[in-house]
């Protein structure tokens, strides 16, 4: 049993397709991860120039990273992605990516444009913050 509910206000437009808040039983155990990138296990970025193709590699590799750390996507408390464009149906591309992955946990999340990402010809990167029941 996930230790997150999604909150999603009234109050606010029904028009995002993500919660506007979560919020976290405790105790709880909180996952910090670094930002996930488009690498494949030998390092090399994948999908050059494929902002959808990038996500995808980005959503594996966070999905294994909190695996690794006895977390999924289901416990997700927050996203940020970051998209290396000034455009915003690049953004849109990779960020109807990473909707895809979290599926119907609609966790609240940040999507920013910016000029450059860490590695060679990198263009999306997604980091998240989840939170696991301390009797996971």
């Amino acid at each position: 049993m996930s230790a997150v509910t999604l909150i999603r206000s009234q109050s606010l437009t029904g028009a995002v397709d993500y919660a506007y808040a979560a919020t976290a039983q405790s105790p709880a155990r909180v996952v910090w991860t670094a930002g996930a990138c488009p690498l494949d296990t030998e390092g090399r970025t994948v999908a050059v120039g494929d902002y959808a193709g990038q996500a995808e590699q980005v959503m594996r590799n966070l999905r294994t990273a909190l695996n690794d750390a006895g977390a999924d996507l289901t416990d997700v408390v927050r996203t940020t992605v970051y998209v290396a464009s000034t455009r915003r149906e690049d953004l849109v591309r990779a960020w109807k990516v990473v909707r895809a992955h979290m599926g119907v946990h609609d966790a609240p999340g940040t999507l920013l444009g910016v000029t450059v990402l860490g590695y060679e010809d990198q263009l999306v990167e997604v980091e998240a913050v989840a939170v696991v029941s301390a009797a996971d």
